[in-house]
């Protein structure tokens, strides 16, 4: 017989312990990615609830042409009373001194039920042929404008969309 010789094992694959680290850097990557999800759903609801202050946009707008003056509340706009003006993600429209706030209920997510978003009118003083600006929350009132309304917004700004944050 000759000599012994030693026959190397060929590397055939993942060990358990390195497919173990890999399914756990997964599991971490995925539980870091479902905060971001979740704002996200809730910053689309939030939006699709904007499309609802159309009504009242135009009501506040026929209002100020007729009379020279914004709406006091909803019944000076010729509007039904806030509960009865919803939607999908919307449980009541106010208007108050022309402004506009939304309150979220209805479909939307739990976290957003009760909590207030608001449009507040922007106008040029003394011109009633300039149509109104609808501000939303934060942003800034454009050169020449005059805001008008309280804004009652008490959403967090990670589900504000992005046209209702205050630029730089």
């Amino acid at each position: 017989m000759g000599p012994i010789t030693y026959c190397p094992r060929t590397y055939a694959g993942f060990t358990w312990i390195e497919l173990l680290i890999v399914l756990a850097v997964a599991a971490v990557l995925a539980l870091l990615s479902i905060p971001a999800m979740h704002e996200g759903v809730l910053r689309r609801q939030v939006k699709e609830s904007l499309g609802l202050a159309d009504v009242a946009k135009h009501a506040v707008q026929e209002t100020l042409s007729m009379t020279g003056e914004m709406p006091a509340d909803n019944k000076a706009a010729m509007l039904p009373e806030p509960e009865k003006i919803v939607g999908s993600h919307v449980s009541a429209v106010h208007v108050r001194d022309g402004a506009i706030t939304l309150v979220l209920g209805n479909n939307a997510n739990r976290v957003l039920h009760g909590r207030k978003i608001t449009l507040r009118p922007a106008i040029v003083p003394d011109e009633p042929i300039v149509p109104i600006a609808w501000l939303c929350h934060a942003i800034n009132v454009p050169k020449g404008m005059e805001v008008l309304g309280r804004d009652e917004t008490d959403l967090s700004p990670d589900t504000l969309p992005v046209e209702c944050r205050a630029g730089p």
